[in-house]
């Protein structure tokens, strides 16, 4: 009975997948809050019943009491985490926080599988993690100096590495990690954040030559202390992330072929001076050659996804735990194995709408800094994705690189929800500018409205007047408009004798009642201008063309008010 469970189940959870998936897709097409609102419920839904199927097969195979906890604890972290963003963060992307939560479900699913010692390791880390992420979307979005200190984050990032290179702890051939207090910490993983902030900074107002240079002299130190390291899988994202920062910033595609050039210059230079470089090599291009030996880790995560197949042997159906390092380096063969390699597929969709979302983000950001940020941090991402799919299945030579937010790994995981908290914090200064925009489309509607109005109610006047003129009483009367006496000030000239005087009274009370209206329509626009100025910080007028549409409404008030 239990084996039919089993085998049922990993259909249900294929079918689970490809609902998440096609959901997120969709979602990513709808703009309409209340359609967008629907979709995000569902995937909590889908989220959900992925969750409670999975870990009811986890218990009823191994019957473990911690699969219980470790499941009450990815259920409850998800649905608390969504909770709180909704309430602190009002203006959050919760497709994002649920696409966060999904791919973390998928890692603990497995990692249980594979052992509940480092599930429960892991879940620990992901929520204090997650409740001091909390705090960096205000942080993003109110503190300004962050954008103007980019020689800081270089020096910082270099620092760091160059103590990771001297004094770190070797592991898998290469310094990766440096120990504090008992803990270790991979400090690569936070540069990969102060890498992004540096190029940023250093691009968001010159893009000119010179610039570039010293960009790529700085760039290109982080990257030879990581090729130093042997961190090579590090030393790649890092450069590809330079190079898209690089002509995402500058606009000159140029730029993007001298970095494919100079990235394979380097990998021909790197063959040939480092050993590692060399055996890893030869492991790909014929694993089969010392299956014993260096091809031993490549060649089981081949067989675990073809053990699998297109839709998985079931949970606890496989032999996963036969993959070296298959909680880390391999966790996406190990996946295909039991889960199936049509899940794996669905899988790779689901990092990939989280890419476009970062993207969709980045585009419609107007600050420069900020935009290149949400770029570069998604670039990392996407590339660290494909750089561990690519290894586990052969299409690339395997680096070392774990699969974000699935993979077990504590400075990894920490240093992904850092990173999705600040594409939080960008998320929300995005919706604050299409407030501000709208406010500033709002205010050019009514101006315009109002200058309508005025020019009706002028007409009416010179109607007025010319009938008054026509009734044979032959007075005169003119208005003539006066620039030295101040915005909508006029001077009145008539004959003052007999009923010309009265008339021209008249004429005077026709001006006069209209100023009230007017001084109201100036009291209006300014309060108006002084609020649009309160609500859009003043660094970044000039990135949505604050001057040119605040010139504008000057322009029309003007206009109106000069009746």
């Amino acid at each position: 009975m239990l084996d039919i469970f089993v085998q049922v189940s990993k259909y249900l959870l294929i079918i689970l997948m490809a609902l998440y998936t096609i959901n997120a897709v969709l979602l990513l097409m709808v703009s309409e809050p209340e359609k967008r609102k629907s979709y995000v419920d569902r995937e909590t839904f889908l989220m959900v019943l992925f969750n409670v199927l999975a870990f009811a097969v986890l218990y009823l195979a191994s019957r473990d009491q911690r699969m219980l906890y470790i499941a009450g604890g990815v259920l409850g972290y998800s649905l608390v985490i969504q909770y709180l963003y909704r309430i602190i963060y009002k203006k959050a992307s919760i497709a994002l926080v649920n696409t966060m939560c999904m791919l973390l479900s998928t890692g603990f699913v497995i990692q249980s599988r594979l052992g509940t010692t480092t599930a429960l390791k892991q879940l620990i880390i992901v929520i204090i993690a997650s409740i001091l992420c909390l705090a960096i979307p205000v942080f993003v979005r109110r503190v300004k100096v962050m954008r103007n200190i980019p020689v800081v984050y270089a020096v910082l990032g270099i620092l760091l590495l160059a103590g990771v290179f001297a004094l770190g702890r070797v592991s898998g051939g290469a310094n990766l990690s440096l120990t504090i207090g008992g803990i270790s910490f991979q400090f690569s993983e936070f540069v990969k954040i102060t890498f992004v902030f540096f190029i940023a900074g250093m691009l968001q107002k010159d893009t000119g030559f010179r610039q570039v240079c010293i960009v790529t002299v700085l760039a290109a130190i982080h990257v030879l202390i990581l090729v130093m390291s042997k961190d090579l899988g590090a030393a790649l994202i890092y450069f590809v992330a330079y190079i898209v920062m690089v002509c995402v910033a500058s606009r000159q595609p140029g730029y993007a072929a001298i970095g494919i050039g100079g990235m394979a210059a380097a990998s021909v230079l790197a063959y040939r001076l480092f050993a590692h470089v060399r055996v890893r090599v030869q492991v790909w291009r014929d694993p089969f050659a010392d299956y014993e030996g260096t091809g031993y880790q490549v060649v089981q995560a081949l067989f675990g996804v073809c053990a699998g197949g297109w839709f998985g042997t079931g949970l606890f159906a496989g032999n996963p735990d036969m993959i070296p390092v298959a909680i880390e380096d391999f966790t996406f063969a190990a996946i295909c194995e039991e889960m199936g390699v049509i899940f794996g597929i669905l899988l790779i969709f689901v990092c990939m709408s989280m890419y476009l979302q970062i993207v969709t983000i980045s585009t419609k950001l107007s600050n420069p800094f900020y935009r290149l940020v949400a770029i570069g941090l998604g670039t990392e991402y996407a590339f660290q994705v494909f750089l561990t799919v690519g290894g586990n299945t052969k299409f690339i030579p395997m680096t070392g690189i774990t699969l974000p937010l699935v993979s077990y790994g504590g400075s990894s995981i920490m240093c992904t929800l850092i990173m999705l908290s600040i594409i939080q914090g960008l998320y929300m200064i995005r919706e604050d500018e299409d407030k501000d925009r709208a406010l500033l489309e709002e205010i050019i509607r009514r101006q315009n409205m109002k200058e309508r109005q005025i020019n009706s109610r002028r007409r009416s006047a010179r109607a007025q007047k010319s009938s008054s003129g026509a009734s044979g009483q032959g007075k005169t009367m003119f208005f003539r408009r006066s620039e030295a006496s101040g915005i909508g000030a006029t001077k009145v000239s008539a004959a003052p004798s007999g009923k010309a005087g009265k008339r021209s009274n008249t004429g005077k009370k026709v001006i006069r009642k209209a100023s009230p209206e007017i001084n109201a329509d100036i009291q209006e626009h300014r309060e108006a201008y002084e609020e649009l100025m309160r609500k859009i910080p003043s660094a970044e007028k000039e990135n949505i063309d604050i001057d040119e549409l605040t010139k504008r409404i000057q322009d029309e008030t003007e206009k109106s008010l000069n009746y």
